[in-house]
């Protein structure tokens, strides 16, 4: 049964998907060059970060992370010059330590944390970034570099630096209070000026929205025509409707020559059309199609089959799910280890 979409504001049209309605925010550009494509769309120029290649490790760095992940020791030149280009890969694997080290090769602005110079969490990642060598179709500093676990304090910041800006409007009326309403105006005109490009951008409190609304407010803010967009694990503060409406909105800002590097477990994002997935479970690292993910089949053969794998997990059983879970992330397809039949369980 499709669901019945309403949505009232001119530049938002309706996404339905699997019954579920999801407003498709239409993201613009006031950049008018390039061609146009089908239906009188602008076709999107060349990508921005076209190649990544690891130059030769030094001997002394070999033994050192991230030197000893084995995707990074082995690490292939790879093709960026999809749009949308994913890393997939179990933690540990590799994906974000080059996500990170590509951020700081390209000198991205951060959301929610230090500089990517002064970030003490990014030190390995500085060294392999200058091992990194970067090709560049049209080298942008425009985009930023987006870390979920960033994003949570990023929003409890902007929280505090309202409230001092609010305290400091309190301030000035005392400071102010036998003075002209034109000296108290022109002094409080940055603070006010401050709060309101902080309000345009984030609404009143961005903390007080669900982690979903306020990461989309944040990514809709912050996103840059033209830019390169790196992002870790975005779908961390996601519920699977609000990927879908990430997953819309990536769409247009494509549309409007924006370039993403997204590391991701989600089958929902990596389901984006056209993208290149980047296996680094694999060593060397490789390309992968979306039907191989073990995310995917894995997933797919859990909400097939939900009962049985809880109950078996609950029993303790797990042999045959142990081999299921090996022969999925090698990449083959969920029903190569046939379901136990209700006699069997």
């Amino acid at each position: 049964m499709v669901a019945s979409c309403r949505v009232s504001a001119h530049h938002r049209s309706p996404i339905v998907s699997g019954g579920v309605c999801v407003a498709r925010e239409r993201v613009t550009s006031s950049r008018s060059s390039g061609a146009t494509g089908p239906r009188g769309r602008r076709a999107p120029a060349a990508p921005h970060l076209r190649a990544v290649a690891l130059r030769a490790v030094p001997p002394r760095a070999e033994g050192r992370f991230p030197f000893t992940v084995p995707a990074i020791r082995t690490l292939p030149a790879l093709d960026m010059s999809a749009r949308v280009t994913f890393f997939v890969g179990e933690n540990g694997s590799g994906k974000s330590t080059l996500l990170e080290a590509i951020a700081v090769a390209a000198s991205l602005p951060v959301i929610g944390s230090d500089d990517v110079d002064r970030d003490e969490t990014l030190a390995s990642q500085r060294v392999l970034a200058r091992l990194l060598r970067l090709t560049w179709g049209n080298r942008t500093g425009r985009g930023f570099f987006l870390r979920a676990e960033d994003f949570f304090g990023f929003a409890k910041r902007l929280a505090r630096e309202r409230a001092d800006l609010l305290q400091r409007l309190s301030e000035l009326d005392e400071d102010y209070a036998d003075r002209s309403s034109y000296a108290k105006g022109l002094a409080a005109g940055p603070v006010h000026s401050s709060l309101a490009d902080m309000e345009r951008r984030y609404g009143v409190n961005l903390d007080a929205n669900s982690h979903g609304e306020s990461f989309l407010t944040l990514f809709r803010a912050r996103f840059a025509p033209g830019g390169l967009h790196l992002m870790d694990e975005p779908e961390a503060a996601l519920s699977p409707q609000s990927q879908l409406a990430l997953l819309a909105m990536i769409m247009d800002m494509v549309e409007a020559d924006a370039q993403f590097i997204i590391a991701s477990h989600s089958p929902i994002l990596l389901a984006f059309p056209g993208a290149r997935i980047y296996d680094f479970d694999a060593a060397p690292v490789a390309e992968a199609a979306y039907e191989e993910l073990g995310h995917v089949a894995l997933t797919r053969a859990f909400l097939r089959e939900p009962e049985r794998y809880v109950r078996e997990l609950a029993a303790g059983g797990r042999t045959r799910d142990a081999e299921t879970a090996r022969g999925v992330k090698r990449g083959r397809p969920a029903n190569a280890v046939p379901p136990r039949s209700n006699k069997e369980s």
